[in-house]
């Protein structure tokens, strides 16, 4: 396993942050894969899978290029620049077109554990890249980016209030599958067999995507990520979830999609307008009847005001045929 030697400075001062790029590459690597995790992606997956392989059928030294850069157990390190706060998408793909032919090379030949192709020997490489993502940002990320976002920062909000509730060992053990705290100062980042690193002092990022994949990056010794799957419940467009029937039928159905969407984890009133389509009134009105029946609670964190289901709540939606969260 991948281990990361943490200290209390290191955990207490890392941040999580939202990334165009890193779900721009996290999309990239679902078009590659071709297989939906739940049925958000599988109608994202109808819409644009066929263009890409297109595209890539229609250039085939880039195609090349993909399935080297993504390897087996190992991403091509100039294709996951480690996020910067506040860094556009434009900003990041920069980074990745200034990366040197020879460092270009040397990273794929690292990711696939041998020889490059032929066709790969060339200096061109990191152009490539860079012209295949922006073609996924501008046609298959930017026209999604305003609701993917506010479900990345739902996903933040959840995850900071957990943190703030039980500490960052909950929260490190359900970023995504291979990660967990190990105690003694040591986060598992991966199931991979490298060598553990110290990265005491460094800056380290938690990055959320909203496609059900996750890696690791850093930058020299400076600045570390875990890139991770947003919560499922989250990820998922909110269209494509049924709120169980007989929860429906108990509370109406768009009192019930409040209810049941707080399953994943304190959220405030703007993500829940968010993530059920409903006017910020409508939320709000919900909101103090569940307040006052006692099936949510809400807490001040910071400037936000989140709310979260009681066991009450949760006794609710279980006996309705829902999941608990």
């Amino acid at each position: 396993m991948g281990w990361w030697q943490v200290n209390a400075d290191t955990l207490a001062g890392s941040r999580f942050v939202v990334s165009e790029y890193a779900e721009t590459f996290a999309s990239l690597k679902l078009l590659h894969a071709g297989v939906a995790a739940h049925p958000g992606e599988g109608a994202w997956l109808r819409a644009h899978l066929q263009g890409y392989r297109e595209r890539l059928a229609a250039d085939p030294v880039t195609a090349s290029l993909v399935r080297a850069g993504l390897g087996r157990d190992w991403i091509a390190d100039f294709l996951t620049p480690t996020p910067r706060d506040g860094e556009d998408f434009g900003e990041a793909v920069a980074r990745v077109r200034a990366v040197r032919p020879a460092e270009v090379r040397a990273h794929l030949r690292l990711s696939l554990a041998g020889a490059l192709p032929a066709a790969l020997e060339r200096d061109d490489l990191a152009e490539r890249a860079a012209g295949l993502l922006e073609y996924v940002w501008e046609a298959a990320v930017r026209p999604y980016w305003e609701r993917r976002r506010r479900v990345l920062e739902a996903d933040v909000v959840a995850r900071t209030a957990r943190v703030s509730r039980g500490g960052w060992a909950a929260v490190l053990d359900s970023l995504r599958p291979g990660t967990r705290w190990l105690g003694e100062s040591r986060f598992q980042v991966n199931l991979h067999e490298y060598p553990p690193r110290e990265i005491s002092g460094a800056e380290l990022l938690f990055v959320p995507v909203t496609p059900r994949t996750g890696w690791v990056s850093w930058e020299g010794r400076e600045r570390y990520a875990v890139v991770y799957p947003c919560a499922g419940a989250l990820s998922e467009d909110h269209r494509a979830r049924a709120v169980p029937a007989a929860l429906g039928s108990l509370l109406g159905p768009a009192r019930a999609a409040v209810l049941a969407l707080l399953g994943a984890g304190p959220l405030s009133t703007t993500q829940l307008v968010a993530l059920t389509g409903q006017g910020l009134g409508s939320v709000g009105r919900h909101l103090r009847v569940l307040l006052d029946a006692g099936l949510v609670e809400r807490r001040r964190a910071g400037r936000s005001v989140l709310y979260s289901r009681t066991g009450a709540g949760d006794a609710v939606v279980e006996a309705s045929g829902g999941a608990a969260g």
